[in-house]
């Protein structure tokens, strides 16, 4: 029997908000008992993709084949544009980001301005499972979408480039689809749909505005549709604009500590040392960064603190010091100099963006070619974002230097660097500079179309298309040069007493860096000179995507179940990549930035897949459904060669509204462009970064610490050392590195109940997946500092082995550290995902509750063959449980809404995966309790509560609402082990925003 699928509209071209933004991912089984009865409103949620050319037939997400029923073996979340709405999300990217689709799974959001982040400072990826963007598939109606982004790194797809305004729903595939789609959908695969039914014109307008006042993120968009005899057109352009939202703007932020414990149970922060004024914030433990401050060799001083004379080599101007024996200086230590300068706290905690975006898309019955009909789809964006960020500037005086007092010209701080002309430095000035401008300015261009119709063979279909993507960007820093401060600080004195750069004579424009002097040291620099010293340095990056593709399907034979279905295809994918930093970069010639040389590559590949669909029985006692389906894809990259991978399904209805599903398959993924062909960096670290660099007296030492201090000892490294040279990092892309490609084995079970019930009853419907990822030779970035911790903090310390063997150490203790995309040895997760929705009607409206949880039981990872897996699943930032609910009950014209977020705490897991010993794979219980007496690495339990209600009259519908009702912090820990905003871990599932207003305006003419 033919199934029909109504989709009721609320005149805007939308679905009716019926399901819930928690998931429908059990809908993906038990979806055809509900499509029967087209009379209950929540069945507009299904998903469905009505063929135009065929009557009945349906595309699921996660198959190629037209079907008459919507069913499929793994689970399916769907999104309308409704819920987006409801739930007061003011884009497609940030509903992607949230807890409905990535489950827990941490991103990259605009909360990373100040990191280093694969597609560049602005860019918003998403990668499910915890697996990464680079393995998680982002589609738009079907068709990839291409990497977007600045810099070498690019990597996935930018959400940043969807077209929200046009939008009709989103389809979250969370298994492996690699036979289907293509090497890189892994962990899953995300699928946009544009609405293609709309007519007339549409204009929609939402503000979201923090409680705080500042932070204001705006959107306004026309979407339309027309239809002239045979030709369809759709099409949208939307502005948003995003305010920066500052540190300084949210009082959770304002004042960071270390927050150590004075053993177990104690106050957060009791542990905690004070800055010389009796703050404990913003010390160099978190938050602060050394400023106002001279370096020198170590002398005898008088204490800023205590008044007593002692020897420090970090001093801080202080004119009123006239007797002693540095007249003019206080002595400092590590917690009594300068580490705060209001200035820094107007670094954003969510970056500024202005995104301007335009689509089109048509359709033309031709006529001809087997009732072909011609289509052509036109995405463009551009998206302005921006990242203040604040520097510190660090002045080298160099031995003999008429820029010094005499009492400084003789001294021996610093080994020879960048900046001081071959000469011993005598003296440092650590000066808070101020904020730097940073930002990128990308463009988005996606053109495909093609041509589908009647194949030759009865019932067949065809479908040809070719595709086009252009990502242009640029991204600009200001970024203090390194031969321009070398030369400014290469000085000769004149005989009026004012200095000029020894090279003046070639280089006219030279700016003499001022004399030491406390207003220098205090950050009082002459304009001539940051105009001197400071570049806007500029690179651009170009990222080129074009695909072709054919493939046909339709009926084989027929199956006591019904139908058995046959989709074949051919593609072809070539990218490349070119990223030209700005040639001061290239040249090594940013100070205190990584240097960075071209990337350019590219690669391509031809590939060849079938998917056969068996409906095996149907309508039998104990086979009331019985399918079987299976694809396989040869794959053929130019770069690494080819494999043969493959996936298997099948579905079984034992029982009138119980059925099972499962499905097995397997991936073979190339290393992307960048993270083949990343060109070459060099950059470097301060010498503070050395791990055995001025540790505390062993009485004061942490438990890491303490670890540390044996591991340097044992190479040879005196109690009080003290690094005098930076450490020099060098990154190299993979394909220098040797790096393989991966693969992954996937598979999923799981069940589904939708018993019939009464109507006064209601309906209810639940599922339950098991699910199991396993990476084999991930690709995987390690970060220098990463390295360098990771190797000096291992209990079972082999200077040799594991991390350390990208760490060099020479008979001068000057340390290197080799870091590139390197291959995993293995990666795994797994756990469970259930879903469950009630509705019925009550109190003269209808009442839909939907649930989404997710328990993963295994998120573990081995860099190293001989290593034992080391699992974080629990950890603070990979909860491994995370639940999403909502309610939602409409009356007449008004629905109304609420959410709920869970993010699961942790007391125990992050002190075991920390204790945890990658060489014995044990968990030493002493260092355990070590942690647990110095650090607080625990979460409770995280609610995010959203509620909103919205009217609907005539063509006129306005939302209003709230979002994180109860304005909940995100969780306070100690500032160890996780990248941390104030004291909160850096995570996507925390709202560092608080309390949050929202109102949607739309109308339809």
């Amino acid at each position: 029997m033919k199934k029909t699928f109504t989709m009721m509209s609320n005149g805007k071209g939308r679905l009716f908000a019926g399901a819930g933004l928690a998931a429908l991912s059990f809908a993906a089984f038990a979806a055809p008992a509900y499509a029967q009865d087209a009379t209950d409103e929540e069945t507009q949620t299904t998903t469905v993709v009505e063929d135009p050319a065929t009557s009945g037939a349906i595309v699921v997400t996660g198959s190629r084949i037209r079907r008459d029923e919507y069913t499929t073996a793994e689970p399916i979340t769907v999104i309308s544009a409704e819920e987006i709405t409801q739930a007061g999300f003011n884009s497609a990217t940030d509903a992607l980001q949230s807890n409905a689709v990535t489950q827990g799974a941490g991103q990259i959001n605009n909360a990373y301005g100040g990191f280093v982040t694969d597609g560049g400072t602005g860019a918003n990826t998403l990668g499910l499972r915890g697996l990464g963007p680079s393995r998680t598939l982002v589609l738009l109606n079907g068709r990839r979408l291409a990497p977007g982004g600045t810099r070498g790194s690019v990597l996935a797809a930018d959400l940043n480039v969807l077209p929200t305004a046009i939008i009709d729903r989103i389809e979250v595939l969370k298994a492996g689809s690699s036979s289907i789609y293509g090497s890189d959908a892994i962990a899953g695969v995300v699928n946009i749909l544009t609405d293609q039914k709309l007519r007339g014109l549409n204009i929609d307008m939402q503000v979201n505005v923090p409680e705080v006042g500042a932070g204001v993120d705006s959107r306004v968009a026309a979407s339309f549709g027309f239809q002239a005899d045979r030709l369809s057109v759709i099409g949208s352009v939307e502005y948003r604009k995003r305010n920066k939202l500052a540190r300084n703007d949210v009082s959770f932020f304002d004042c960071p500590v270390g927050g150590f414990l004075d053993g177990e149970g104690s106050e957060f922060g009791s542990g905690d040392s004070v800055g010389f004024d009796g703050s404990p914030c913003f010390t160099l433990d978190n938050g602060g960064v050394t400023i106002n401050t001279l370096g020198a060799p170590t002398r005898d001083a008088v204490s800023r603190t205590t008044g007593a004379i002692g020897r420090f080599n970090r001093f801080v101007p202080a004119p009123g010091q006239t007797a002693g024996p540095f007249p003019g200086f206080q002595g400092v230590d590590f917690y009594s100099r300068d580490t705060f300068d209001p200035i820094q706290e107007e670094e954003p905690l969510i970056t500024a963006a202005e995104i301007y975006t335009g689509y089109v898309s048509a359709n033309y019955e031709l006529g001809s070619l087997g009732n072909a009909e011609i289509y052509a789809e036109l995405l463009g964006t551009r998206r302005n974002s921006s990242s203040p960020l604040y520097r510190q500037l660090s002045l080298d005086y160099v031995t003999g230097s008429p820029l010094l007092p005499a009492s400084l010209r003789d001294g021996r701080f610093l080994n020879p660097n960048t900046t001081s002309n071959g000469k011993i430095v005598a003296a440092r000035a650590f000066i808070g500079y101020g904020l730097t401008e940073s930002e990128q300015q990308v463009d988005y261009v996606r053109a495909s179309g093609g041509i589908r119709g009647d194949f030759f063979l009865s019932d067949w279909r065809y479908d040809a298309y070719v595709g086009k993507s252009w990502n242009d960007g640029s991204y600009a820093i200001e970024s203090f040069l390194t031969d321009r401060l070398a030369s400014s600080l290469d000085v000769v004195q004149n005989a009026n007493g004012t200095f000029s750069c020894a090279t003046q004579a070639i280089n006219p424009n030279c700016v003499a860096a001022p004399a030491l002097s406390a207003a220098v040291i205090g950050g009082n620099l002459p304009q001539a000179f940051r105009d001197y010293i400071v570049v806007n340095t500029v690179g651009e990056t170009q990222f080129r995507e074009t695909t072709f593709a054919f493939n046909i399907d339709g009926p084989l034979f027929e199956m006591p179940g019904g139908t058995a279905q046959l989709a074949l295809g051919v593609e072809y994918r070539k990218q490349s990549i070119n990223d030209q930093p700005d040639p001061n970069s290239i040249n090594g010639n940013l100070y205190g930035l990584t240097a960075g040389t071209p990337t350019v590559g590219s690669d391509n590949v031809k590939e060849v897949f079938g998917e056969l669909f068996v409906p095996i029985l149907a309508d039998v006692p104990f086979f009331y459904r019985l399918n079987a389906t299976g694809s396989v894809r040869y794959t053929d990259y130019a770069s690494y060669g080819s494999d043969v991978t493959y996936k298997i399904g099948g579905e079984w209805e034992p029982i009138r509204g119980v059925a099972f599903r499962g499905s097995y398959g397997t991936s073979y993924r190339a290393p992307a462009l960048a993270e083949q062909f990343l060109g070459a960096t060099s950059g470097f670290l301060g010498s503070g970064s050395d791990p055995c660099d001025d540790l505390p007296a062993a009485g004061a030492q942490s438990p890491t610490e303490q670890i540390t201090a044996r591991n340097c000892a044992s190479i040879g490294i005196p109690v009080g050392f003290v690094q005098t040279s930076g450490i020099s990092v060098f990154r190299v892309g993979g394909a220098e590195a040797g790096l393989a490609a991966e693969t992954s084995k996937n598979w999923s079970v799981g069940v589904v109940v939708s018993p019939p019930l009464p109507e006064a009853i209601g309906r209810f419907s639940a599922s339950l997946d098991y699910f199991d990822i396993k990476v084999s030779n991930g690709v995987s970035d390690l970060a220098g500092g990463t390295i360098l911790s990771r190797c000096y903090s291992d209990p079972n310390f082999d200077p040799n082995a594991g991390f350390c063997r990208f760490v060099t150490r020479d008979p001068n203790q000057r340390l290197e550290v080799v870091s590139s995309y390197v291959n995993l040895s293995e990666d795994i997760v797994k756990g469970f995902e259930a879903n469950a929705r009630y509705s019925r009607d009550i109190f003269g409206g209808r009442m839909v509750l939907n649930a989404n949880v997710t328990k993963y039981t295994e998120q573990s990872s081995r860099l190293f063959p001989e290593e034992f897996l080391s699992d974080a699943n629990g950890i603070v930032t990979q909860p491994d449980w995370v639940g999403n609910f909502d309610l939602t009950f409409g009356l007449e014209n008004v629905t109304f809404r609420y959410g709920l977020d869970w993010t699961d705490g942790d007391r125990n897991k992050t002190y075991d995966f920390f204790a945890f010993d990658e060489q014995t794979g044990t968990i030493d219980p002493d260092l355990v309790q070590s942690y647990r007496d110095s650090f607080y690495l625990e979460t409770n339990d995280y609610f995010l509560h959203s509620a909103s209600v919205q009217f609907d009259v005539d063509n006129f519908e306005f939302t209003m609402g709230v979002r994180n009702l109860l304005n909940t912090a995100p969780p306070q820990i100690t500032a160890v082990g996780f990248s941390t905003v104030g004291n909160a871990p850096l995570y996507s599932g925390y709202d560092y925003r608080g309390r949050t207003f929202f109102a949607n305006a739309n109308f339809s003419f």
